[in-house]
């Protein structure tokens, strides 16, 4: 029977947490009850739990029930107790004068959990919003029943979502080392030892001297990538862009994104801090994403960046997603903008073509004349009519005579020198000027402010004049259809418009600034900074294949004409430097997970006991004869791949920098090489 409040509930309340917080072991450094630690205790029969809920009377009498000479603990009614009484299952609720994330008990922001991956493809995640979010299932024999029992406990999704709390973490985000580097240029690849450091660039943009000036391509975990270019690039990049897992089961491409909320949530904060650590003060980032997790993103960002906009972008014409939607088709997206420093930011407005805005409908007849006074205006369509322009050649008429057509606008709050200028006009019925100190002056004309239309004239990609209007937070220009061709990779639903790409790499960053994209996927950003000169970062877990960011980039090298390039005049050119993460245990949940049967199991766990980290809790001869028994035998292979994933320390996915010399890394002398230049250890042993 669920609890309601009352006197009695309410005393009970603060009794508990009157015992529970006088145990170090239950409450935070905030004195708030660690709710998720104490669930487990409860789950587990813990000594240290069950007795001072024991010793009082009134806990007593409410959680445990009398059995002969014993007391058997209810560990049910306890639970659903905790649930009540800390709103467990709540996600967001009023804290002081602060709204924020919450998972349990704690804010989201003091929680220090990590989530490792995202899903991968051949894998089944839990999904939906549960108050059993951040549990995981696992299997225990159950001698009266001779079969496995499904059971609950912390959560640790090893295939595709791995999640460690604060005290499991030891080393794992050490610098990571690199291993099979390469350098890519037109038409060839290379071994690559060394990473270039152009003093020049550097001083251009305000950055130290050796700072890396190579664009780079990671291959590993992004969380630790990220770590691993920390101490390099920490308050250097100028843009971060990415387009993150949507956790809508919808991906169909590389992987199921389907994380359940704090699951989601958690993995994005844990890599959205160290982003916003390696932004520059007047670095800014621009997040893609859809409606699922919108609302809960954006209250995570406020919580680490400072809010710039939110950007609508039309994406399709919802017709490809009609029978997906019981409502209105979906066709639009969000772009998320942040900075660093709100203040420091730095923007770029941006024009895009547009049709002609007929509230420009005045005209000057005699704009040769000098004397602006002296200028005589007629109508937009008085004009159009005396030079007997056709219909379907107005716009450029309107475009060659931009300098002579104007609107009036009335600005508020301009200031007292132009209300006096646009003043003196009214009366006079005619012309005059506001003149302003180191700024273009501006004309007045009866009584409004003279806008000219050449400030709506841009150029297009050859160079000719063109309508245009200033880029507002309404993207619904961008074709997306018939993008799967560019850059020569062929994701039909994975990849962004490199158009799209474009704008915000234009209105963020000048040329030679360091993009990261930390989602790469296909390479669509990669490409995008390639062809406009600036330098990038991109890391990415998953191989795509003939579709990966590699050959992408490849094609970019060696001259590739789609997307952007005409716009551009790209010609091809440049290089980039790939890089992986050396692998340690990641490379036994590979093997693990290519294993066709248990037969392949059982060969394959000698060599995950020799020359892999196992966790520290794993009894080698005990689950060596589990995996010989029958009963294992029974269960499904996802299943038994599932229990041998559990042997492995997850702080061990990587071989970390100060081991790269350690003989069982299987580190070559390139590799060495490579991370020593990458991290200037050498320099730094000097």
């Amino acid at each position: 029977m669920p609890y309601i409040d009352t006197p009695e509930t309410n005393a009970l309340k603060l009794k508990v947490e009157n015992i529970l917080s006088k145990i170090p072991d239950f409450i935070d450094e905030n004195k708030n009850l660690k709710i998720n630690v104490i669930k487990d205790c409860a789950d587990n029969g813990n000594v240290k739990l069950l007795e001072p809920l024991l010793k009082n009377s009134k806990t007593k009498k409410a959680f445990f029930t009398p059995v002969l000479d014993s007391y058997v603990f209810n560990t049910a009614r306890f639970k659903e107790f905790l649930e009540y009484s800390s709103a467990c299952n709540s996600y967001s609720k009023y804290l002081g004068q602060k709204i924020g994330l919450y998972m349990g008990d704690s804010s989201l922001l003091d929680r220090n959990e990590v989530v490792l991956n995202f899903p991968f493809k051949d894998c089944v995640l839990e999904g939906g919003q549960r108050k059993e979010d951040g549990l995981d299932t696992y299997f225990e024999y159950d001698e009266k029943k001779g079969e496995y029992i499904e059971k609950q406990g912390k959560r640790r999704e090893v295939f595709y979502n791995e999640v460690l709390a604060q005290d499991e973490i030891d080393s794992l985000f050490s610098p990571k080392a690199f291993c099979n580097a390469k350098r890519y240029e037109k038409g060839k690849n290379t071994s690559c030892k060394d990473i270039k450091r152009d003093s020049e660039i550097n001083k251009s943009r305000g950055l130290p001297e050796d700072t890396v000036t190579d664009n780079l391509i990671i291959k590993g975990n992004n969380l630790l990538a990220l770590h691993s270019l920390k101490k390099e690039f920490a308050g250097k990049v100028k843009l971060i862009y990415i387009d993150v897992p949507y956790n809508t089961g919808s991906d169909s491409f590389s992987y199921n994104d389907n994380f359940n909320h704090s699951s989601w949530l958690t993995f994005m904060k844990n890599r959205l801090e160290i982003a916003h650590e390696l932004l520059r003060e007047d670095g800014t980032i621009f997040i893609q994403c859809d409606d699922n997790e919108m609302a809960y993103l954006q209250v995570l960002m406020n919580e680490i960046f400072d809010f710039i906009q939110i950007v609508e972008i039309k994406m399709n014409e919802g017709a490809a997603n009609e029978f997906q939607n019981p409502f209105m088709p979906k066709n639009c997206e969000y772009g998320l903008y942040y900075a660093k420093k709100y203040f420091a930011r730095k923007y770029k407005p941006l024009w895009i073509k547009s049709n002609y805005d007929k509230a420009y409908n005045l005209y000057v007849e005699n704009f040769e004349e000098k004397d602006f006074k002296k200028w005589k205006v007629i109508t937009l369509k008085s004009a159009l009519e005396k030079n007997m322009i056709a219909e379907e050649k107005i716009n450029k008429f309107i475009t060659d005579n931009a300098e002579r057509i104007f609107r009036l606008i009335s600005p508020k709050g301009c200031g007292k020198g132009l209300n006096d200028a646009m003043e003196r006009s009214k009366k006079s019925n005619s012309w005059d000027i506001y003149k302003r100190e180191e700024k273009d002056d501006i004309l007045t004309y009866k009584g409004g402010m003279v806008r000219f239309y050449i400030k709506n004239i841009g150029y297009d990609a050859k160079g000719n004049r063109e309508i245009q209007k200033e880029l507002g937070s309404l993207w619904s220009d961008i074709k997306t259809t018939g993008i799967a061709p560019e850059g020569g990779v062929k994701l039909k639903n994975g990849k962004k418009p490199e158009v799209l790409l474009s704008r915000v790499i234009e209105m963020a960053t000048e040329e030679s600034d360091i993009v990261l994209d930390y989602h790469l996927g296909s390479g669509t950003t990669a490409a995008v900074a390639h062809k406009m000169n600036r330098q990038y970062i991109g890391i990415e877990q998953l191989d795509y294949g003939e579709n990966d960011s590699v050959v992408r980039l490849q094609n970019v090298i060696n001259g590739d004409q789609s997307g952007i390039s005409k716009f551009v005049d790209w010609q091809g050119g440049g290089s980039f430097v790939y890089l992986e993460l050396a692998k340690k245990n990641e490379k036994a949940l590979e093997q693990i997970s290519a294993c066709k049967s248990l037969e392949e199991l059982v060969v394959l766990f000698d060599e995950l006991c020799q020359k892999y980290f196992l966790h520290y809790n794993v009894r080698v001869k005990e689950f060596r004869e589990e995996i010989e028994s029958e009963r294992f035998k029974q269960l499904s292979l996802k299943q038994q791949k599932e229990m041998f994933s559990r042997m492995l320390d997850l702080n061990q996915l990587y071989v970390n920098v100060d081991d790269r010399h350690d003989k069982n890394t299987g580190l070559m002398k390139n590799d060495i090489a490579i991370t020593e230049d990458f991290y200037q250890l050498k320099k730094d042993s000097e």
